[in-house]
């Protein structure tokens, strides 16, 4: 009897600890959210007030990087032109949400201090949108949640896919 009461005890007390260390976890893992009108920095990266926001599970080509487009093909031969991409893809997300409302969930912060979200526009899913039209790419090393959409652009051939370019995380490496 005595055994059994010990047993119990030590029982309650392996799952209130048990408990107790997931709820830490969870509280950590806890969705909030920042709105209010945005202001694009860049294809990935936006600020509500004063709030830096980098879009969860996406990565874009940095301002000053150029990709290239085929101008004129000619037999074998294919003639390039460079572009501005990451110019575009800044210029579409300001397009898109420049000055208006913006809901934007986050868990957690990243190394510069910048929220790390999924952001919408009424019902459209910010993030998601950027990789479609083919302004951004999924993120792969930190999400597969956007892998979907940069298959469909790059299907067909929009944005970035509509000619050639360096990964945004290998040109930043590069440089």
């Amino acid at each position: 009897m005595y055994l059994n009461k010990i047993k119990i005890f030590l029982q309650i007390n392996i799952c209130l600890i048990f408990f107790s260390l997931v709820n830490i976890d969870v509280k950590s893992e806890e969705i909030k959210v920042i709105s209010g009108i945005a202001k694009v920095i860049d294809g990935d990266t936006l600020r509500i007030d004063k709030k830096k926001i980098r879009l969860f599970g996406i990565d874009a080509p940095e301002k000053k990087q150029q990709c290239r487009r085929s101008s004129l093909s000619i037999s074998f031969l294919t003639f390039g032109k460079d572009y501005p991409c990451g110019q575009i893809s800044a210029d579409r997300l300001r397009k898109k949400i420049n000055d208006k409302l913006v809901v934007c969930k986050y868990s957690s912060k990243d190394r510069y201090k910048r929220f790390i979200a999924e952001c919408f526009l009424n019902k459209t899913n910010i993030n998601a949108w950027m990789v479609q039209t083919g302004h951004a790419v999924a993120y792969k090393k930190y999400s597969k949640k956007f892998v979907a959409q940069e298959i469909f652009a790059k299907k067909e051939k929009l944005g970035l896919w509509s000619g050639t370019f360096e990964m945004p995380w290998n040109w930043r490496k590069n440089r």
